[in-house]
């Protein structure tokens, strides 16, 4: 049935000469075990005959719409309550027509981001057993593919699929522990459009139009279209195939050799592509993968991704990200709300107070998204990340902590639905007192020891390790004898607060958090290429200096003296060959 709805039916108009070809189609997320929205008027659209008109109907519900001299339709049709007996959804235009089978209605959500919400469940161990017993007819995904394009998509392939033993291993982890708890604590359908992919950053999955509205994000549209403007498929072949060439005899001479010996190899070289169809530039993916969902009626969005944005000199998070959500409401004529992943603990632990971190930093700006931009929550797992792995084996917990944030502002369950979150902060006495919303019935160490990971400074910006004590349901008291007159105070401020232990009531860590805006706090960008040959050349020069001063002082005919001639010699020719060309 499912191919009704994306051929082309061929109609023969008798009162014309020649003939005349029809078109019904519909987008593919239109298709057999769909879930519409529950409770809402859900838009259905499509194309057919130019000027036809166009029928839809659905459990006695009937709505209509005239194409237009494009063939383009839109309509929208009342759902009612949830229902999770499958009933089927008919459009009609003209002669043509097309049945949606299996149609639930319940709640539907989207799932996007970078890796952490591609990765699926049969990437850990841990939910073997749980996916032989995931027979959850009432819960439904939809498995958008990876695709790039330069302009707009009205349409993206795919198929809605019943969730069971069978299909759950390739469904998205997070998003399937969040519409999981959706389900059984809702009892109603529960429907995920998964469109996501893996190590891109926020900008690609933003319209163009938007980020041109951004200073920052702007630049890097008009260097892409640079790009695109003198890009030469022919050149970038050429350079392509002399790439891989060079890796097949770089692959070739390593082989039998020892890892030590051939240390580590070069990736294999990716295959051209024009800049505006490159995945992970700014706006391809919104073009692709997300434009083709705009106006499909839904409850909300669940977004994990921002290690792709994680990086010293990047135009801040806390810009970014309310962009593309902005830009998304836009596009879909909706307030929905957007529930996000604060980035998990990742890296080596640090082990000094005050140390610059663009991880740190871009979880911070995470949390002040929450104030700045409304219907938005943020699940904080700060708990569950692994040090030598960026994707994090536990999904269940950032899943769970999502469908919280949901259960609580869109189904109105009075429920602790964050962990503690900074609200202000006082000085006195020689401390600082930190007071938190979302305590619950009180705060508490994870591990009922002492409080960890707090930092103090005074008006010098020097951080010092604190004493920290929880006093009252919802603050904590923070001080050092190091800093007799604090100013400002941190938590958890590092890729990694090993140690992190404050949690509410129901065991949720607390977020990241700063009090001050001092500018410490930004990481050095990594040197340019050009930037660390001169320091390179600076530090040839010095060694050359260096060298010349010692053979002053020695005898010039000795053999030793003679051989460190040699060296000098060997690194003044270097030296003239790394001088920057004119």
């Amino acid at each position: 049935m499912k191919s009704l709805l994306h051929i082309f039916a061929v109609v023969v108009c008798i009162c014309l000469p020649g003939s005349v070809f029809a078109e019904l189609t519909l987008p593919h997320f239109f298709g057999d075990h769909m879930v519409l929205q529950r409770e809402r008027d859900a838009a259905i659209w499509g194309t057919a005959t130019p000027k036809s008109e166009v029928t839809v109907t659905f459990k006695g519900q009937t709505a209509s719409a005239k194409a237009d001299d494009q063939g383009h339709w839109r309509t929208a049709i009342p759902t009612g309550v949830a229902d999770a007996t499958g009933a089927e959804l008919t459009i009609k235009a003209g002669a043509d027509s097309a049945t949606i089978k299996d149609v639930l209605v319940g709640e539907v959500w989207l799932a996007s981001g970078q890796s952490n919400m591609f990765y699926t469940m049969n990437r850990s161990p841990a939910y073997a057993e749980l996916m032989t017993k995931a027979n959850h007819p009432g819960l439904r995904m939809f498995n958008a593919p990876l695709v790039t394009a330069e302009k707009p998509q009205a349409d993206i392939e795919g198929e809605w699929s019943l969730c069971s033993p069978d299909t759950v291993p390739n469904y998205s982890a997070v998003a399937f522990f969040f519409a999981l708890k959706l389900h059984q604590e809702l009892g109603v359908p529960v429907g995920v459009l998964k469109t996501c992919w893996g190590g891109k950053p926020v900008e690609t999955f933003t319209s163009r139009e938007a980020l041109n509205t951004l200073p920052g994000t702007k630049a890097m549209v008009d260097k892409l279209m640079e790009e695109a403007a003198t890009y030469d498929p022919a050149k970038a072949k050429a350079n392509y195939e002399a790439q891989l060439e060079k890796w097949k005899a770089t692959m070739a001479a390593a082989k039998g050799k020892s890892a030590e010996e051939r240390k580590r190899l070069p990736k294999k070289p990716a295959e051209p592509k024009p800049p505006l169809e490159t995945e992970g530039r700014p706006g391809v993916l919104f073009n692709a993968m997300i434009n083709p969902f705009a106006g499909y009626t839904m409850r909300g969005a669940i977004w994990y991704q921002g290690e792709g944005n994680a990086k010293a000199g990047a135009v801040p998070y806390d810009q970014t990200l309310p962009l593309m959500i902005r830009d998304w409401r836009q596009r879909w004529g909706d307030d929905f709300s957007f529930y996000f992943v604060q980035l998990a603990n990742f890296h080596a632990p640090s082990t000094a107070p005050g140390t610059p971190d663009p991880w740190a930093l871009l979880q911070d700006r995470m949390r002040h998204i929450l104030t700045s931009t409304p219907k938005t929550g943020m699940a904080i797992i700060n708990d569950v990340g692994e040090a030598n792995d960026i994707h994090p084996k536990d999904k269940k917990s950032p899943g769970e902590r999502l469908a919280r944030w949901a259960l609580a502002k869109d189904y109105g369950r009075d429920l602790v639905y964050s962990g503690p979150l900074f609200k202000s902060s006082a000085v006195k006495d020689g401390a600082i007192r930190v007071t938190f919303d979302q305590a619950g019935s009180g705060l508490k160490a994870r591990d009922g020891g002492s409080l960890k990971r707090f930092e103090i400074a005074g008006a010098d910006k020097v951080w010092h390790w604190a004493d920290a004590k929880i006093d009252g349901n919802d603050s904590v008291l923070v001080s050092s004898a190091e800093v007799k007159e604090p100013v400002a105070v941190r938590y958890a401020w590092a890729a990694n607060p090993e140690g992190a232990n404050l949690v509410n009531s129901e065991g949720l860590p607390a977020s990241v958090f700063r009090s001050d805006d001092w500018e410490d706090v930004e990481a050095a960008p990594p040197p340019t290429q050009a930037a660390k040959e001169l320091e390179e050349r600076r530090a040839l020069a010095t060694e050359i200096k260096a060298l010349n001063a010692k053979l002053a002082g020695m005898d010039r005919k000795s053999a030793e003296a003679i051989e460190l001639r040699k060296k000098v010699q060997a690194m003044l020719v270097k030296f003239k060959e790394t001088a920057p060309k004119k």
